[in-house]
């Protein structure tokens, strides 16, 4: 069975879905599980000049999967100027960060990626076709909320 979130635009959002941060929003999706076997698909439109914009699938406090697509990412201690970057916040800290797959994303083109759960990673298909297998350092089999952030309008979110 498939769960599906549409976001067509962001007003239409209830207000605790919705968190400003600057000229960027924040969406919070609470309680709904992606658990092994399952794959999340998310599409959505990079806003014009955004810098970045990510996605976190987090456990309590933790962040067992962060995926920051980033277009000038100097402020981060690289000298490059589009990268993805997946990382893991487990108790306070930032673990390896991990540079790996192609760059589909335009800003004002639509993307689409997808992320499915494994016991041990958790795979990454972007829209070039391109495959991440990020390992899955919290070992958990299901998580329940996520964050999407950033310059960017997402379209969807969904799981099954």
């Amino acid at each position: 069975m498939a769960l599906l979130l549409l976001l067509l635009l962001p007003p239409l959002l209830p207000a605790s879905m919705l968190h400003h941060s600057g000229d960027n929003m924040a969406m919070e999706v609470k309680n709904m599980p992606l658990k092994v076997g399952h794959t999340l698909t998310v599409t959505g439109v990079p806003n014009a000049g955004a810098d970045r914009f990510g996605l976190n699938i987090l456990s309590g406090t933790d962040n067992a999967f962060h995926m920051s697509v980033w277009w000038k990412a100097t402020s981060v201690g690289h000298n490059v100027d589009e990268m993805v970057i997946y990382n893991t916040y487990q108790g306070g800290v930032w673990e390896e960060e991990i540079h790996q797959g192609g760059f589909p994303f335009k800003q004002k083109e639509l993307f689409k990626f997808t992320v499915t759960l494994t016991h041990e990673e958790f795979l990454v298909i972007l829209s070039d076709g391109s495959e991440v297998h990020f390992p899955n350092r919290l070992g958990a089999s299901e998580y329940l909320d996520f964050t999407l952030w950033g310059g960017v309008l997402i379209r969807s979110f969904e799981i099954n």
